[in-house]
């Protein structure tokens, strides 16, 4: 019987593809198992996953509780942000009480993004677009308020806009622990979940070692950023929490979630 593809979606942007140049390249020991990379932007890949529609994919943290009832967690492969995360943008100097009367530009109602700045903000006026086009949307003025995740977090100031909220700042002054943003999970009907973890974990060590050629990778998913910009986004969402998120990053994305999650056992 041929085996079964596994297909992993993973974001089209640097840090996810970085961790997915090890698949790529085809110098892991898969194990036995069947893969295939898919990369769609984030909004789309938890669109499909309240379908069930991949084995194995990114998603929002914040929109794991919608999915819950098709895929476990995997410990590996989330992004956290550390002190910074998704930031409120506006050609305007506007005070956190104006931003609140103000509709907000945001990449989805599933991404985790919008959900912390519903707690943040409360509930709030906003408009959903694909994550890249608000940038844009905001420097034409035809939103007054943006919510950028990406890259968009570190090139709005080339745009002449300013950071009114930065929501890896308020979590981490509210809570004290990083902010769970991404999160890798696989279908509960799948056989050998565990060692799907492994190749996963696997991967992400893989291309840590070899840096230089993980991230002329990552660079053909930056949409015209340099490669310095690339890099930087990559260090901050590629690091021991992606490796292994363990007590801490557990303990964070339950509060995130108001609820236990349910990771792959193993």
């Amino acid at each position: 019987m041929a085996a079964v593809t596994i297909r992993i979606g993973h974001s089209a942007d640097p840090d996810d593809a970085f961790m997915a140049w090890a698949f790529e390249a085809g110098i892991l020991d898969t194990r036995g198992l069947d893969f295939e990379l898919v990369a769609s932007d984030i909004q789309t890949l938890n669109q499909w996953a309240l379908e069930g529609r991949l084995e194995v994919t990114a998603l929002s943290a914040g929109a794991y509780p919608a999915v819950a009832d098709r895929y476990l967690l995997l410990p590996h492969g989330a992004s956290f942000g550390e002190g910074y995360g998704p930031i409120v943008v506006s050609s305007e100097e506007l005070s956190l009480e104006e931003l609140r009367e103000v509709e907000i530009a945001t990449p989805g109602a599933l991404t985790t993004a919008s959900r912390v700045l519903k707690r943040a903000l409360g509930n709030v006026a906003t408009r959903d677009l694909p994550f890249d086009a608000i940038l844009d949307e905001v420097t034409t003025g035809r939103a007054r308020a943006g919510l950028l995740i990406h890259e968009g977090q570190l090139t709005y100031a080339e745009h002449g806009l300013h950071k009114l909220l930065d929501l890896g700042i308020w979590w981490r002054d509210e809570t004290g622990l990083p902010l769970p943003l991404g999160v890798v999970v696989v279908r509960r009907d799948l056989d050998g979940a565990a060692d799907i973890s492994a190749v996963v974990r696997e991967a992400i060590d893989v291309g840590l070692a070899n840096r230089d050629e993980a991230m002329r990778y990552a660079m053909t998913f930056g949409r015209g950023i340099d490669a310095a910009t690339a890099a930087q986004f990559v260090e901050m969402y590629v690091n021991d929490l992606t490796l292994d998120m363990g007590a801490q990053g557990r303990a964070a994305l339950a509060l995130l979630l108001d609820a236990e999650p349910e990771f792959v056992a193993g």
